[in-house]
């Protein structure tokens, strides 16, 4: 921010410093910086939407029937928030409900939420769940490490455009 460029004497060399100096057309200075923050968060919540809805699977646990699978939409320290296609139906309010994050086909780690917020999202057709950690229960420590692992992931993630691609190896 201390490095300003003074344009005053080359306008002057053109002829159009008067404008500047007469203060009758001031130019407006637009800063960008939030702007440009605000690209980059969006940036940064994509990514780990991306990250929630392809790399993770996660599921609920409906008692006496089963998992169902749920895609989740974003995840913080407090809670997370996740979807389920209308035609599934949805939890109430105040429900608790186990859940489960698979790393892979078989390897999970089970925990416990219980729902804050439920609104149906009619262009997507789910039903969006915003739920809280329930404190003292099974993987407190393994839950928070593992949002703490995709914030940090997320913000330092790239999209790999295809652009250094090696067609041969020579030796």
């Amino acid at each position: 921010m201390g490095d300003v460029i003074d344009i005053r004497s080359r306008l002057k060399a053109q002829g159009q410093s008067k404008e500047l100096t007469t203060g009758a057309q001031a130019p407006t200075v637009i800063d960008i910086s939030e702007m440009r923050q605000d690209l980059l968060n969006e940036d940064r919540r994509k990514v780990k939407r991306t990250i929630l809805t392809e790399f993770l699977s996660a599921h609920t646990v409906i008692p006496g029937m089963g998992l169902l699978r749920v895609a989740l939409y974003d995840i913080n320290e407090h809670g997370l928030a996740f979807d389920i296609d209308t035609h599934r139906g949805n939890f109430q309010v105040g429900e608790e409900v186990a859940m489960r994050v698979y790393l892979n086909h078989q390897t999970y780690f089970p925990f416990i939420v219980k729902v804050r917020h439920v609104a149906e999202v009619k262009e997507e057709d789910v039903f969006r769940h915003g739920v809280e950690f329930v404190k003292g229960t099974i993987n407190d420590v393994a839950l928070h490490h593992f949002v703490k692992f995709i914030e940090n992931v997320s913000a330092a993630l790239k999209s790999d455009r295809g652009d250094v691609l090696v067609s041969n190896i020579k030796s």
